[in-house]
């Protein structure tokens, strides 16, 4: 008879490394906390590493989606209440940062099978007013981007990745935010790449780059963001800086982080390839060890052509299962393991004040969020870990079915 635990296995962790540690030791030994070189090369081998050609550090993952659609709506010149696509299932963040630009998010139900948008419903919501697309790579798993590209080229629709999750995933070969016009990276904890808090824009568009490092800076000229942005020039062009250097070009946000993650970052992105390792070495455990109860649960599936990084690991409640996914929650938390649902939405007071009872015309997000829930999957999580979740699954099943 196994013991419940006392310390809770939560649905999300982070490991920091000692050379993490000794990188942000040294950011604090020289003094400089704003906008310097940490953040710099984590800006540059970041967007390296997913085949872009710019970085943007911001302070979250939110902040790089708000800031991103800011940037296009300025660039393309949308008004207000043109209209962005959005999943059905995703954190409320993605269609919150639609409102607070004063457009409207637009809903598509999701793929039963990856729990990310359908493509095969996309074209089906746009109108006359669609401007962009946002697909969500939930879990850390990417969103089918060949299709999504196609409509989107076809309709003259802008794509905004929401890639908070899929940081340093593939997909047909791919690195995941490569394939739209602007992609979003958190780095908040328990995602794969973690500073803390932080947030990252990709793009290969000089012009985008401008307006985002703006917009992030108060709407300031980007002629001066660093401090050391007037360091070493001379005559007219110091001049130039010295004279717009306080000059506000958009009504922008405050969304800068410290030197300290950019520190985390770098540190991270060097062990990332062993977290992704870790996170698929456990997820491998948990589907072998639950595949006992498939007739009773629906277990992680994903296409041969994409990585899967399980920076959660989804868990759905078949339908004609006799078991309940609230009983299989109640029994998990009270055997100290964290749960989490899969991203309620539509559903959220605030969204049903906003949009009326319309979850009920997203059957496949509606049966998902019903039925479904996941656990971590993470480094801190050790193999003893794992195997303590399994066991806890086991006594579910044994004293239910």
């Amino acid at each position: 008879m196994f013991k419940r635990r006392a310390q809770q296995i939560g649905t999300g962790g982070a490991v920091i490394s000692p050379y993490a540690k000794r990188l942000v030791n040294r950011v604090l030994d020289s003094g400089r906390l704003s906008y310097g070189p940490y953040l710099k090369r984590f800006e540059r081998e970041f967007a390296r590493m997913h085949d872009r050609r710019f970085g943007i550090v911001c302070s979250s993952g939110t902040a790089a989606l708000q800031i991103a659609l800011h940037a296009l709506k300025e660039h393309d010149r949308w008004k207000d209440g043109d209209e962005v696509l959005v999943p059905a299932v995703t954190f409320i963040a993605t269609s919150n940062v639609v409102l607070h630009n004063n457009l409207r998010p637009v809903f598509v139900d999701i793929d039963p099978t990856t729990y990310n948008i359908d493509p095969r419903l996309i074209e089906a919501r746009i109108t006359p007013r669609t401007r962009a697309i946002m697909p969500v790579h939930l879990f850390g798993l990417s969103a089918d981007m060949l299709p999504i590209r196609r409509i989107a080229r076809r309709h003259n629709l802008r794509i905004v990745e929401d890639s908070c999750e899929t940081a340093g995933v593939h997909y047909r070969g791919k690195p995941v935010g490569s394939m739209g016009d602007i992609a979003c990276y958190s780095m908040y904890i328990a995602h794969l790449v973690t500073t803390g808090v932080g947030g990252m824009i990709l793009t290969n568009d000089p012009e985008l780059v401008v307006r985002c490092r703006s917009l992030m800076n108060h709407g300031r000229d980007a002629i001066y963001i660093a401090p050391d942005d007037d360091r070493g020039k001379r005559g007219t062009a110091l001049q130039e800086v010295v004279a717009r250097r306080f000059n506000f070009v958009s009504v922008g946000h405050s969304h800068r982080v410290t030197e300290m993650e950019g520190a985390l970052g770098v540190a991270q992105l060097r062990e990332l390839p062993a977290t992704l390792r870790l996170r698929q070495r456990h997820a491998a455990r948990l589907l072998a060890g639950l595949a006992p109860y498939r007739e009773h649960l629906v277990l992680p599936r994903w296409p041969t052509h994409s990585e899967h990084a399980f920076m959660m690991f989804p868990i759905v409640v078949r339908e004609e299962s006799p078991i309940k996914r609230d009983e299989l929650v109640e029994h998990l938390e009270e055997w100290n393991i964290e749960t989490r649902p899969i991203f309620p939405l539509l559903n959220q007071p605030v969204y049903k004040k906003l949009f009326g009872d319309i979850e009920r015309d997203y059957p496949v997000a509606e049966r998902i969020v019903r039925d479904g829930l996941f656990i971590g999957c993470h480094p801190e999580m050790g193999r003893e870990d794992v195997e303590y979740v399994l066991a806890v699954f086991r006594k579910f099943f044994e004293g239910v079915v």
